[in-house]
């Protein structure tokens, strides 16, 4: 799997004889810590996008000076490493929930791969450099294995894999970019129709109406997961 690991390799500060700042910063409400530099950046990032998190503005918000924050992270790379990993944490199946085979399994990460994408709208465009990531590591080694298990030979492995990933990545770009109005949608279609002429299959099947996103994701799903292990 192809990626790189950026600014969370780089090492941090040198640290001068007087010793790291204070871990409380005046004005902010509880000691700064790796875990709330963390989550109040997946917040910027969640309100402003990639754009938005400077590590002046993660200061602000955190009520701490901007150089404190280079005591826990070597630089904004690193914060995005490790934004895009806690987001990316997968716990499984719930316990009260007992998976019957493989497909099981796969389905369920792979939905809770793009509803976590898409509460992040950032992360997907974050992704493709950060493929290394523990939390993605911990998801692609759980689908081999359940691909492997369910009979894909590992000579297929890499293109169910790969697969997979761009269905994946692909819907959630997709819902996350191409979200329409019921007007904008309705205007389209009645477009679609007045072409139709010209279009008939598209517009027959009302392409433009289908907002049903998760059905659409789900059945797409197992189109491809049929193809990659027969029923």
């Amino acid at each position: 799997m192809a990626g790189k690991q950026s600014g969370a390799q780089s090492k941090r500060a040198p640290r001068t004889e007087a010793g790291p700042q204070s871990m409380q910063e005046a004005g902010s409400e509880s000691p700064l810590s790796l875990e709330r530099i963390v989550a109040t950046a997946v917040k910027l990032l969640d309100a402003e996008g990639i754009g938005g998190l400077k590590m002046r503005r993660l200061a602000d918000r955190l009520g701490a000076g901007a150089m404190s924050l280079y005591w826990h992270v070597a630089n904004k790379e690193e914060v995005f490493d490790l934004a895009l990993n806690s987001v990316l944490e997968y716990r499984g199946l719930p316990q009260t929930v007992k998976s019957e085979d493989w497909r099981a399994d796969v389905v369920h990460m792979l939905e809770d791969w793009r509803a976590s994408m898409l509460r992040h709208p950032w992360s997907a465009s974050l992704l493709p450099q950060r493929a290394l990531g523990p939390n993605i590591l911990i998801r692609l080694e759980l689908l081999s294995k359940s691909l492997s298990g369910a009979g894909v030979a590992d000579a297929d492995l890499n293109v169910a894999i790969w697969s997979l990933w761009n269905y994946v990545i692909g819907a959630t770009i997709t819902r996350a970019s191409f979200d329409l109005s019921e007007a904008d949608r309705t205007a389209g279609q009645q477009r679609l129709t007045r072409f139709s002429e010209h279009y008939p299959t598209i517009e027959r099947s009302r392409l433009l109406l289908d907002s049903d996103w998760d059905g659409v994701f789900r059945k797409g799903l197992d189109f491809l997961l049929d193809g990659l292990v027969p029923k």
